[in-house]
């Protein structure tokens, strides 16, 4: 039955296409995305086809679906929008042209604090895979995305280097992000130029985590600023340290764990201003050998709170960052392998497009695992996103 008060657009489309938008439109309300435009100064002074919630949604569904035109996407958002709000849609759709200039009239800003707006754990007391004695588990870590091989992204966002002093094809962009292991929702991210270091990128992030979290992170991210900025925010963490970092026990514990101090510096080991770590030292068998050995280093002094192998074990969650970058570099953005905008401020926009889709897919997929009391970890994400975004894998099906 037709939704009251709502004229069919003129498309061929069938409801269940219009499915993607409106889970787009329930994690990112409309209210909250005109008043992220309003606060960031975009909104329009007048009456434009391509209003800026609009292209907010555009931006969101590029990701979703990376390997429609501009203007499927268009389409398929214009519906969407129409339906929600019981009203008709656009009697004509913009060209690729008016869609550009309306992505640079947006900009990146808005996206950016739309996904901060929005985007937090979502793991309940008890989801499985979530906790360790009574700290919600996230996780640390970087990668990077191939850009538009344009001037202005190589000048601004630059590009590695390979073999022979020849450099990579495509320009890239470094994300760092924090993710909720055991739900993989990507809560927290700094964007910058690949020439910026993951390090550098994550200090920012570091100082944003909260009381009650226990962060994980692998060997690269540990430095003694860098941790005390970490600490500072009353989360507990647990980090891989390098083999060459001197730890000398002070205190050995009960279930093989020890206390020692990290200073600041080799030049500071006069034993000025220590801080004072747990460490838990440990190796891996599994079929083909032994592995590690493997050094944390924890915020959790008291093994009666967790025991070391109780954290040992827990480290190997940060793996499931790993995969959300996955999700979203392999199966969302799926052969595009480049992202397609030619500037640097639109590659920020279609990356925050990119993070709001995820959480969006992610946040789904928990609701159905709650609902059906499973572990989020055993919800496909390639199926989520498959039934998330079904509009354009008909192609074809509508005027390109």
């Amino acid at each position: 039955m037709p939704r009251s008060g709502w004229k069919k657009p003129e498309s061929d489309r069938r409801l269940p296409d219009l499915v993607s938008v409106g889970l787009l439109m329930r994690v990112f309300p409309p209210e909250v995305v005109d008043a992220v435009i309003a606060e960031c100064g975009r909104t329009e002074q007048r009456r434009r086809s391509l209003p800026a919630r609009s292209v907010a949604y555009f931006a969101m569904g590029m990701a979703l679906h990376s390997e429609g035109s501009y203007e499927d996407v268009l389409a398929l958002i214009s519906d969407g929008i129409a339906w929600a709000h019981r009203e008709e849609g656009p009697s004509r759709l913009a060209n690729k042209a008016a869609i550009s200039h309306a992505r640079d009239r947006l900009g990146a800003e808005p996206m950016a604090v739309l996904f901060d707006r929005v985007a937090q754990p979502i793991a309940a007391e008890g989801t499985p895979g979530c906790w360790l004695a009574g700290r919600r588990l996230v996780a640390i870590d970087g990668t990077c995305l191939d850009l538009a091989d344009t001037p202005a992204n190589d000048g601004h966002f630059g590009r590695p280097g390979v073999n022979k002093g020849e450099r990579s094809a495509f320009p890239q962009a470094r994300v760092v992000a924090v993710a909720e292991c055991g739900t993989h929702a990507i809560f927290d991210a700094v964007i910058g130029p690949y020439t910026t270091s993951e390090n550098a990128l994550s200090t920012e992030l570091l100082g944003r985590l909260t009381p009650g979290m226990l962060c994980l992170a692998d060997r690269g991210f540990y430095a003694f600023t860098a941790w005390q900025t970490a600490a500072a925010t009353g989360a507990d963490l647990l980090w891989r340290v390098r083999d060459n970092l001197k730890l000398e026990p002070v205190e050995g514990l009960r279930d093989g764990s020890f206390l020692a101090d990290v200073f600041d510096s080799q030049a500071d080991r006069k034993r000025q201003h220590p801080v004072r770590v747990r460490v838990i030292e440990y190796t891996v068998e599994d079929g083909r050998g032994t592995a590690g050995p493997y050094r944390l280093v924890t915020t959790i002094l008291d093994p009666d709170q967790a025991r070391a192998a109780e954290l040992a074990a827990v480290y190997a969650q940060r793996w499931e960052i790993e995969t959300a970058f996955d999700e979203l570099k392999t199966h969302q953005r799926g052969t595009s392998a480049v992202l397609r905008s030619k500037s640097p401020d639109l590659v920020l926009q279609e990356i925050w497009g990119h993070l709001c889709c995820h959480y969006a897919i992610r946040t789904l997929m928990f609701d159905a695992a709650a609902h059906a009391g499973h572990d989020p970890d055993r919800i496909s994400f390639v199926t989520a996103l498959r039934i998330s975004r079904r509009a354009i894998a008909q192609q074809g099906a509508f005027s390109p």
